[in-house]
């Protein structure tokens, strides 16, 4: 009798669990440690990311303010600034925002040679400037002249992708990724020029994440700091002189959440050139030496500011906004619009001395 009413038992739990998996009607709070393996599969068979989620959530006993304060997940940081492309995912990390996005927790790690996003992957249609750089040169570079008859109105896209080389480098959960970015801008809208691409620039990089102890982690306000960041990237618009732009750089970045906002900071230190081979030697004094990047995620939407610093001029440097929302609010992590909005110096490399404002409207491409 008994062991026909413990499998009548396991039955209704197995029966609870996968009910829970397709619809979020199951309440229990608990469930019986001998039912546990039954109920854990039935989540794991859910098909629908948040709804797997909500059924792991309740077999937890997870507060349901905690399920909420989850739920709009964030895959990414900061844009602009080497950090993450900031789109809401269906699922969510019980181990933090940045390690769903660097796998900085054993939990979220994903192994090596898995090509992922990295920085916003965007086609903007219309991108409006209120400068044309006409007249590009730098101290060791002068102008070429007689460049063709730029527009106001163009396009801008840009490519971003990355993948981890090595998992548990130097420290237990330190990894190290690469990086590649690739940003245009396109006059499409000149046909009596034939359309040119008027700039590319392409920055490989190496990254560095590590997680920070949990002693370390807690800060006032309800903040933490979860991750560190040692960087090297190459940035160049890959043309010949006088239009040549590049620089190297290292950087150190630390990463802070908290809930659903994302803080990074990263110093920049630019490698010194030969000054033959230099093409743009007082480049920090107009793109900066640090920047700084938040990023809200409330919902389906995303926002995120990025200001880049000189440390020295406060009239110099550039601030970016960049906001986005799904086309279709019932998939948010499908086609998403995207608007962004530029003032600064270093849009591009070749106008790293050039301030301007340009606002962008389009969409995300993808994101994998």
């Amino acid at each position: 009798m008994k062991r026909s009413m413990s499998m009548k038992w396991r039955g209704a739990c197995a029966a609870l669990a996968w009910l829970g998996m397709t619809r979020a009607v199951a309440d229990a709070p608990w469930v019986a440690p001998e039912t546990l393996p039954s109920a854990l599969a039935a989540c794991a068979a859910v098909a629908a990311d948040r709804e797997r989620l909500a059924c792991y959530d309740r077999l937890a006993a997870r507060p349901a303010s905690a399920q909420q304060s989850t739920s709009a997940a964030w895959a990414g940081g900061p844009s602009a600034a080497g950090g993450a492309e900031a789109e809401p995912a269906p699922t969510s990390s019980p181990t933090g925002l940045w390690s769903r996005f660097w796998e900085l927790e054993r939990a979220d790690k994903r192994g090596t040679f898995r090509f992922q996003t990295y920085r916003p992957n965007f086609l903007l249609p219309v991108h409006h400037t209120s400068r044309v750089n006409q007249d590009p040169s730098s101290p060791t570079r002068p102008s070429p002249g007689n460049l063709p008859d730029y527009k106001h109105l163009g396009a801008k896209l840009q490519l971003s992708i990355r993948t981890k080389l090595f998992e548990g480098l130097l420290l237990p959960e330190g990894d190290l990724w690469f990086g590649y970015t690739q940003q245009s801008l396109w006059q499409v809208w000149n046909p009596r020029e034939s359309a040119p691409f008027r700039s590319t620039d392409y920055e490989p990089e190496l990254i560095y994440v590590a997680p920070v102890p949990e002693v370390l982690r807690r800060l006032p306000w309800g903040w933490q700091w979860r991750m560190a960041q040692l960087g090297l990237s190459h940035q160049s618009n890959g043309q010949a002189e006088p239009l040549s732009r590049s620089w190297n750089r290292v950087y150190l970045g630390a990463g802070f959440e908290r809930g659903e906002v994302g803080f990074l900071a990263r110093l920049l230190r630019r490698l010194p050139e030969p000054a033959s081979d230099d093409d743009n030697p007082d480049l920090t004094h107009y793109r900066g030496r640090a920047d700084f990047a938040l990023t809200w995620v409330p919902g389906r939407a995303t926002a995120s500011l990025l200001y880049r610093s000189t440390l020295r001029d406060i009239d110099r440097g550039a601030l970016q906004l960049d906001w986005t929302y799904p086309v279709d609010p019932s998939h948010p992590r499908g086609l998403r619009w995207y608007v962004q909005l530029f003032h600064g110096y270093g849009e591009t490399l070749l106008d790293y001395n050039v301030r301007q404002t340009s606002l962008g409207i389009g969409l995300t491409l993808f994101e994998f």
